[in-house]
């Protein structure tokens, strides 16, 4: 459903560019749900804002079902992210309006949307029994808790009957219960209402709950994470029985140019710096350290003995 290929964001800042994604390639099913992960700066929101159609790249395109958005005059642009992407943010303000009761603001959509006015008031009921706040329909925001206000915020998102759902850091603002609350309601939706969602955030918890989640370094994807157990597995997990590293595979992604990020810390453990050799052997493709570089051992023994010494300074 959502293909990006080659994306390249640079940002003007005062006299300096920011290079914010630098090539990025990634592919979401329809009906898939991803969370992207990643340190400050990796280039997250920014890929967010534009699948959603919040912002243009640099380089590269941004297809949603096989539409590119780069493409798109500015009122096509406007209609896309009215109902064809939904949003979550972090924050309830930006979500809802403060004076609206929670069913007012699921209908305001529907209003700028033009819908008629029974139309409305039967997607506003819909939506809210979806996230379970039927009963606080009348409430104004300040009425209801955090976990309340981000479930009636994708209650929002959903009421133009979007087919992708976007969320940013959506559970930053909440504790870990409350989060795994809010979660629950995006899969559950996720699987009644064959939505693609994508959530950016830094919560490794939400690994319990998605199909893959993608890590970002430096502007381009690093790694993949894929659920090996789907629901039972979280079923499992809730148990106590099992853990997200015995739930999921880790992998490494290689770009259509044949990069791939290797995470830091097996370049530390293996002494790997800025060479490799690849040998092929009869189970795959070997890789190892430049023969000018530390070997693995020698690598490990100079950080330890870097840190003895250290330590010794310091007492």
């Amino acid at each position: 459903m959502v293909i990006c290929e080659g994306l390249v964001k640079i940002y003007r800042v005062a006299e300096r560019e920011v290079v914010a994604l630098q090539g990025l390639e990634l592919t979401v099913d329809g009906g898939e749900m991803i969370a992207i992960v990643g340190p400050s700066g990796a280039g997250k929101s920014t890929l967010l804002n534009l699948i959603g159609g919040l912002d243009r790249p640099s380089a590269g395109r941004v297809l949603v079902e096989g539409e590119n958005l780069s493409e798109l005059s500015d009122a096509a642009l406007d209609h896309y992210r009215r109902e064809q992407a939904g949003f979550v943010w972090q924050l309830p303000g930006r979500n809802l309006i403060p004076y609206l009761t929670a069913r007012e603001n699921v209908e305001l959509p529907m209003v700028v949307a033009r819908l008629p006015t029974r139309e409305r008031r039967e997607r506003a009921a819909e939506l809210l029994e979806a996230v379970e706040l039927a009963d606080r329909a009348d409430h104004v925001p300040a009425q209801l808790s955090g976990g309340e206000q981000q479930r009636a915020a994708i209650a929002v998102a959903l009421a133009n009957r979007p087919r992708l759902l976007l969320a940013d850091e959506p559970t930053g603002e909440v504790d870990s219960v409350t989060a795994d609350a809010i979660y629950e309601t995006f899969r559950r939706l996720n699987e009644a209402f064959g939505l693609t969602t994508v959530i950016v955030t830094h919560d490794p918890g939400i690994i319990g709950w998605v199909d893959r989640v993608v890590a970002i370094r430096d502007g381009r994807v690093s790694t993949e994470t894929l659920r090996v157990a789907g629901r039972e597995g979280r079923a499992e997990k809730e148990q106590g029985r099992e853990d997200d590293a015995a739930l999921s595979s880790e992998y490494l992604v290689v770009d259509s140019a044949g990069r791939l990020q290797i995470p830091e810390r097996y370049r530390e453990q293996y002494g790997i710096g800025g060479r490799v050799q690849l040998e092929p052997t009869d189970e795959g493709l070997l890789m190892r350290p430049a023969g000018e570089r530390k070997g693995a051992k020698e690598a490990k023994e100079a950080k330890k003995e870097e840190q003895d010494a250290d330590k010794t300074q310091c007492e």
